[in-house]
């Protein structure tokens, strides 16, 4: 196997593939895992795809809050097929390696979707301020020409990210070593492999951190200040309930996100630290897109019934074929 190609005309040699190491250490493993993120993968994808469906089919989910739902769903589909797949066929076949071309490109994808989904998670806290704290207002303010301009933001958003980070990568020189230690290819740990000076770039790095991941967290903080500040000053006890159901979901997706990517990310990249990085990231990577439809599925009863009458309407099908 060829990881290094001499460059023409130059005395250093150049890596062309990476190695990932993000579950190397544990062979007795593999299998296990392989079988525990397919599971993941299986329920991550049918639970997405299914609040897709619903949400396109059912009438009643013609919301702006189900639309941007929708979104979320697309997203995570999309984001966890980004990586689990790779991962599977690693931990299937014990090959680890990975082009660098192929990497930018997984590096690329991550980053646009990424950001996508931080600013969408923004959308949907201002459609919930908006319903919670502007009541009378919300059917005005939030109209269908708004709730496409702000879920198309929100891609544009993870598009322009994902331009910026692949002109970042494709400056840098990779000559050796050529280990990753992560299961995917993250940026940090890729900048550090890089034989260029990155002194430039690293600024850039925290720079692109507090624009797409820290002003998102900020801003939706704000919101859901806001938000509870209204719930908290309801008189009915009833009241307060029904308001609070209808934003905790929501409300759980967001802290479980920021948390970990926050954590993941500002935890210092020492060796010691490593295994417990990866845990973070596992959980905003893998584990947020699993537990985003079974969050919303379980405790929000418009989806409940409408996947009841999905249900009803697939059996009568059955019964009576055209």
């Amino acid at each position: 196997m060829h990881l290094m190609e001499k460059g023409e005309g130059e005395n250093q040699t150049s890596v062309t593939e990476f190695i990932l190491l993000g579950f190397g250490d544990l062979p007795e493993l593999q299998i296990l895992l392989f079988l525990l993120f397919l599971v993941i993968y299986v329920v991550t994808m049918a639970g997405n795809l299914l609040i897709v469906v619903l949400v396109v089919t059912d009438q009643h989910l013609h919301t702006p809050m189900y639309f941007f739902l929708g979104n979320l769903s697309c997203l995570e589909t999309c984001y966890t097929s980004t990586i689990l797949p790779r991962m599977l066929a690693s931990l299937l076949t014990g090959d680890r390696t990975i082009s660098v071309e192929g990497c930018i490109t997984q590096l690329a994808v991550f980053g646009f979707l990424v950001t996508a989904e931080s600013y969408l998670l923004v959308v949907m806290s201002y459609d919930r301020y908006l319903a919670i704290c502007k009541p009378l207002h919300y059917g005005t303010l939030m109209n269908g020409r708004l709730c496409l301009q702000l879920a198309a933001g929100s891609w544009i958003s993870g598009f322009l990210a994902c331009t910026m980070l692949v002109c970042l990568i494709s400056e840098l020189i990779f000559c050796g070593p050529n280990g990753i230690y992560h299961f995917f290819c993250d940026l940090t740990p890729m900048v550090k492999l890089s034989c260029s000076d990155t002194s430039q770039i690293t600024p850039v790095i925290y720079i692109f951190s507090f624009l797409n991941v820290v002003i998102p967290f900020l801003l939706t903080l704000m919101s859901y200040v806001c938000v509870i500040s209204t719930i908290l000053r309801i008189p009915s006890t009833t009241g307060r309930q029904k308001a609070f159901s209808t934003c905790s979901p929501h409300l759980i997706v967001v802290t479980i996100f920021y948390g970990t990517i926050i954590i993941a990310y500002m935890l210092p990249k020492s060796s010691t630290l490593r295994a417990l990085n990866k845990v973070f990231s596992l959980y905003y990577t893998v584990l947020t897109p699993l537990a985003n439809p079974l969050i919303y599925s379980l405790r929000n009863r418009e989806v409940k019934e409408a996947l009841r009458n999905a249900i009803r309407r697939a059996v009568t099908l059955t019964k009576n074929p055209a």
